[in-house]
């Protein structure tokens, strides 16, 4: 139950920021239990100095290829600002080396896996349509609108598109 006066989307907002929290809690158990059991089996299977060197040298390559691609998109996004353009692809893009770097820089090879997935120019257009639809998910709201784009954005208020209704239409004159 809500406090009074509170919003229902105040509520939703509460549970789903405590799930979130719930697989951050969960992430940070279960990932190092993954790490060290595939460690552990990579070991087994060939031995355990090559499994260390293994590690360094993905280290190493992720560490090359942070390098190019976060200038490389560093650069992009420079270019677009400077030229007037909205940069999403670019900052989407800058986010993701940012997380594929920090993967890279945990040791194992589950995380090197999904940190080179996210960084690798040829996966990372993958990767940002999956970004690009969880914050769709995160900032819509339940009506599904952008908040300026003609809809409410998830109760935010300022017109626009109701939850059972159409779209508001103000009829105006353009005025040079």
């Amino acid at each position: 139950m809500s406090r009074p006066g509170a919003t229902p989307y105040a509520a939703g907002g509460r549970r789903r920021r405590s799930r979130v929290l719930r697989w951050v809690a969960v992430a940070l158990v279960v990932v190092p239990i993954v790490e060290v059991a595939a460690i552990v089996a990579v070991g087994r299977a060939i031995g355990g100095w090559p499994t260390f060197l293994l590690l360094l040298a993905e280290s190493a390559l992720g560490a090359v290829i942070v390098r190019r691609e976060g200038s490389r998109a560093w650069s992009a996004l420079r270019e677009a600002l400077r030229s007037g353009r909205m940069p999403s692809r670019q900052l989407a893009d800058a986010a993701l080396v940012l997380v594929g770097g920090t993967l890279l820089l945990t040791p194992g090879f589950v995380t090197d896996l999904f940190g080179f997935f996210v960084i690798l120019p040829l996966t990372r257009p993958i990767a940002r349509v999956w970004l690009e639809a969880a914050v769709a998910r995160r900032l819509l709201g339940p009506f599904g609108d952008w908040p300026g784009g003609g809809g409410t954005g998830g109760g935010t208020g300022g017109g626009g598109r109701g939850p059972d209704g159409p779209p508001d239409v103000v009829q105006g004159e353009v005025v040079d």
